[in-house]
């Protein structure tokens, strides 16, 4: 697949009535801080017919006149705090064509040619760029990247779909809430829990552990990301299985027992020692468990993680429902007690005013062996990006070689089935092939 670009320019926001000013900013949040400092970039693609690239560069300067964060650039205050300065520099918006039908080259399979569908992630000083891919049969592929550190997959959606509705003349509705008030501390600060090895780590830590895992890039030919798809059917059944041991208990979640199983699977295949530990770094949205309830048009980063662990020879020798039971237990945790007593600790005097730890998200380790991390798209609202012509076809992440991180995704089918984008080494994926529709 040749990608060709046409032309690149950058797009500002489009204010109904005055423009404001660009003088002001926006702090970034505990939340944000210690969210990833990466770009992450998504595809659509829409068959014919597809409005006209004006329509869509016109939607997304209206759009950004609503949500201005994105328009802006990261900075610091004159206190040196990180902010999004809200200067309205604008976004990268590009044009580019393929030189063939779509069809040939869809559904895609995870591999390094999606990268010619969006603009670069790396030296990127727009906190979002957009690249519109025409082929010759008329179809359309939308490449969208935006910077974690602005927000997270929640209020990524929205403006998503919020810019669907201003290239249909659609008021977009509700707006964004930017109140950072409801993350101020408590007085007196309550630290109930350990923070260091969660969201933070000491500095050192991280500078070894980068030096063991991302000096050598040879083996990033070694990682395949391979899809799977899991059927209504099986899910049904992996549910059953996963809940079977609970009594009169509510069921395990879907999405508990995808992940349990794969965490299983992804183990076994990997060969790993029996006594080695094993953990999954799962994000856990703050919204509702947050008391009070923070509204879902809340705009920024408001995501914690939970650790389910396990020995490896427990995790293999037990049946499923104890890894789902670990998922689940160790995701209950991360509740308004536990995010209160993260607020406190991150605007505590060992966060602010030493400079020995950073966080522990991190998008620049490309092997996490032993252990795993779960992006769920589950529940985000990607496939209503409607730019007045129909709502996608095909919604993915691009491609990601970093072993053991997971992408979940509703399939464009469109039934309630799942498809998993799932980086391996290229040995273990035979293992893996086998195993992973298999409920023993």
């Amino acid at each position: 697949m040749k990608v060709k670009v046409e032309s690149t320019r950058t797009i500002k926001p489009l204010y109904e009535g005055n423009p404001p000013l660009t003088t002001s900013h926006v702090p970034l949040s505990v939340f944000d801080k210690v969210s990833y400092d990466a770009q992450i970039a998504v595809i659509y693609a829409y068959r014919p017919p597809t409005p006209p690239n004006s329509t869509i560069e016109l939607g997304l300067r209206k759009a950004l006149g609503v949500y201005r964060e994105w328009a802006g650039r990261l900075g610091k205050d004159e206190k040196g705090n990180p902010v999004v300065l809200l200067n309205d520099e604008g976004v990268k918006f590009v044009e580019a064509s393929g030189n063939t039908t779509l069809d040939k080259v869809m559904p895609f399979k995870p591999s390094a040619s999606l990268l010619n569908l969006h603009p670069s992630l790396k030296g990127v000083v727009e906190l979002v760029q957009v690249q519109v891919t025409r082929f010759t049969c008329g179809s359309l592929v939308v490449g969208f990247t935006a910077h974690h550190l602005v927000a997270d997959g929640h209020s990524t959606s929205n403006f998503l779909v919020a810019w669907g509705k201003a290239c249909r003349d659609v008021i977009i509705q509700p707006l964004p809430l930017r109140d950072r008030t409801i993350f101020i501390p408590r007085n007196p600060s309550r630290i109930e829990y350990d923070h260091v090895g969660a969201e933070y780590m000491p500095k050192q830590i991280k500078k070894n552990d980068h030096f063991l895992n991302n000096n050598d890039t040879t083996f990033l030919d070694d990682i395949v990301v391979h899809k799977v798809h899991f059927t209504l059917e099986f899910l049904a059944k992996l549910k059953a299985k996963a809940s079977a041991m609970n009594g009169g208990a509510r069921p395990y979640s879907t999405f508990e027992s995808l992940v349990a199983h794969l965490w299983r699977a992804i183990t076994k295949a990997r060969n790993l020692g029996g006594f080695e530990t094993t953990h999954i770094r799962i994000s856990v949205d703050g919204r509702a468990r947050l008391n009070p309830k923070v509204p879902n048009e809340y705009f920024g980063n408001l995501v914690l993680w939970a650790f389910p662990t396990a020995k490896v020879k427990d995790l293999l020798r037990e049946p499923l429902p104890y890894a789902a039971k670990l998922i689940h237990d160790a995701v209950s945790k991360v509740n308004n007690n536990y995010f209160r007593s993260f607020i406190d600790f991150a605007n505590s005097k060992v966060v602010t005013e030493e400079d020995g730890l950073v966080p522990t998200a991190d998008m620049d380790k490309h092997i996490l062996c032993p252990n795993l991390e779960v992006d769920s798209w589950l529940r985000f609202p990607f496939y209503d990006l409607d730019f007045g012509t129909g709502c996608p076809y095909i919604f993915m992440p691009t491609f990601f070689p970093t072993e053991g991180m997971m992408f979940l995704l509703p399939s464009f089918i469109g039934d309630g089935s799942i498809d998993a984008f799932i980086p391996l080494f290229q040995d273990n994926l035979p293992t893996f092939k086998q195993i992973c529709y298999s409920l023993d």
